[in-house]
């Protein structure tokens, strides 16, 4: 099974750095702008409008579900690049450099997707994509206290970790649609 997860969790993101790197010849890194509150705000409209629309059965603006579960990612793997960048990093970032960030951010995140799938036996294949829904806007939630405390935590993970597990649950939300819809 383990083999069909990582095919369509590949599939899934190659859509996403698709629409990523098409944005990124229009806009250039105008995201570099953003500061984490922001990607977290970003990430939150996103993921409260999926749930609006999973809760009222119905939705006023084009844009689908699974286009929201690809810009989380995206501005996911964008909050992820805004961490590890100093903050006297240049706001206009060469494309390769954009794409190595992307494709290394990514890595991490799939590997960490790995080894829990491991340990959890793939137990999101099971879940509903509303239950994904809450686990991000949750992860959100719990990345604005941690801004409120000043970065810093007592027992819990950072502000990455969280960030890899909403691109994980957006990946996951994006299979299982798929699956859904053959």
């Amino acid at each position: 099974m383990m083999s069909k997860t990582n095919k369509q969790y590949d599939a899934v993101i190659e859509g996403c750095q698709s629409v990523f790197f098409k944005k990124n010849k229009d806009y250039g890194t105008a995201w570099r702008v953003l500061r984490t509150i922001s990607v977290v705000d970003q990430i939150y409209i996103k993921a409260q409008r999926i749930r609006t629309i999973q809760e009222v059965k119905q939705q006023m603006v084009g844009d689908d579900i699974p286009g929201e579960f690809k810009g989380i990612i995206n501005y996911a793997v964008i909050g992820l690049i805004q961490l590890e960048l100093p903050a006297d990093a240049s706001w206009d970032l060469p494309e390769e450099e954009v794409a190595s960030l992307y494709e290394k951010h990514i890595a991490a995140t799939k590997k960490l997707m790995q080894e829990k799938n491991h340990d959890y036996g793939e137990a999101w294949r099971s879940m509903s994509q509303e239950g994904l829904t809450d686990l991000i806007l949750m992860k959100l939630f719990r990345i604005r206290q941690i801004l409120n405390n000043e970065g810093k935590t007592l027992i819990s993970e950072g502000i990455d970790a969280n960030y890899h597990d909403i691109i994980n649950y957006s990946v996951f939300a994006l299979i299982l649609d798929s699956e859904a819809g053959k």
